[in-house]
């Protein structure tokens, strides 16, 4: 159907940026486009090699991860994805990805240092990794639980979505998302360059004290405008 074009057409130019950026190996990864007038979200096919997609392969989902149209089976992270759409309604797109340096943060269940003005320039804070997922989660829907793992995250740390546009998931791998599945993509390869810039500076320096807060509020009300600020 026409009606879902534009969001096939978003999602396989976003999930073909993965590849092109170093975020993915093989099939490690996918981006989906939601629009939320028709309440459904379009996702890279389960499986598919990036050099075989195409706009007509893009699955269409609901957001409670029902397949709405494609001969395809929906990526395996599909009922994240529609979690967070079902919850977050002011996001448009979400990035799914086993980029080296984040997954490492992940795997090491660490939250990434504000160490620089780079990071600061896209947060104010730690960019937090969710603990953990407890065995009573893993053993039920455990796609459908990591969406609640990475809410529950950002609820007990005090973050809103609209300003914490990243995050890791213990033991697993990073999620961005964004207004639409572009921001999303800048988002997932801003935490993949943070996370190797803060990896990078333990590495020469271990004892390394966080960017102070004045350079904190500075790069982002800068790049973020006046008041933008949301603290630590």
């Amino acid at each position: 159907m026409k009606k879902y074009e534009h969001i096939k057409q978003e999602a396989y130019e976003a999930n073909m940026q993965l590849p092109k950026l170093g975020l993915v190996l093989f099939t490690f990864g996918n981006v989906s486009a939601a629009d939320r007038d028709l309440g459904v979200f379009a996702i890279k096919p389960s499986g598919v090699p990036y050099e075989d997609l195409t706009p007509e392969k893009m699955v269409i989902v609901d957001f409670d991860g029902k397949t709405v149209k494609g001969k395809l089976r929906p990526s395996s992270d599909t009922l994240t994805h529609a979690v967070l759409y079902k919850h977050w309604e002011k996001i448009g797109g979400i990035v799914h990805t086993h980029s080296t340096y984040a997954t490492a943060w992940a795997q090491a269940q660490r939250d990434i240092p504000i160490f620089g003005t780079t990071h600061a320039d896209h947060n104010t804070v730690d960019i937090p990794c969710a603990p953990p997922m407890s065995d009573d989660m893993i053993s039920g829907n455990y796609e459908y639980q990591t969406g609640f793992q990475i809410m529950n995250c950002l609820q007990e740390k005090g973050l809103a979505y609209e300003e914490m546009e990243m995050i890791l998931v213990g033991n697993h791998a990073p999620f961005s998302w964004g207004k639409n599945a572009a921001k999303a993509v800048y988002n997932s390869a801003v935490l993949e360059t943070i996370a190797q810039m803060a990896l990078l500076t333990e590495q020469i320096n271990k004892n390394t004290p966080k960017l102070k807060d004045a350079l904190i509020k500075k790069h982002y009300e800068r790049k973020h405008g006046p008041d933008s600020y949301y603290g630590q």
